[in-house]
């Protein structure tokens, strides 16, 4: 089963949802605000997808963390720990496939490359 990591009102997140139910894809969403970061696929997340990847630095709530906590993030578990008291700085969506395979962000190429 095919798992959508992110947070409902995400624009990106809408997108790559629409598109798994408009392509017959069966998957069920984690929402990261009801339901929490998942901390325990963190460090596999980071591993498949990279550190660089999964953290967004462009994002509004990376920018508005002091520079500091920004400093902080130079490993995997620095990074796990500013994930989970900051979950906006997970880039969206975080997408773990059938297959086990993680990828993170959307476009129509990339999710359409995962279909058989």
């Amino acid at each position: 089963m095919t798992t959508l990591y992110g947070i409902p009102n995400c624009d990106t997140v809408k997108k790559a949802r629409d598109w798994l139910t408009e392509h017959g894809v069966d998957y069920t969403f984690h929402d990261f605000k009801k339901q929490g970061v998942p901390t325990a696929l963190l460090p596999g997340w980071i591993e498949s997808a990279g550190l660089d990847t999964l953290i967004n630095r462009r994002g509004p709530t990376w920018r508005k963390l002091d520079e500091a906590t920004q400093a902080s993030v130079v490993d995997t578990p620095s990074a796990i720990a500013v994930m989970q008291e900051h979950s906006s700085v997970i880039k969206r969506p975080v997408v773990v496939w059938g297959d086990g395979t993680v990828t993170v962000g959307f476009s129509d190429a990339a999710f359409a490359a995962r279909l058989p």
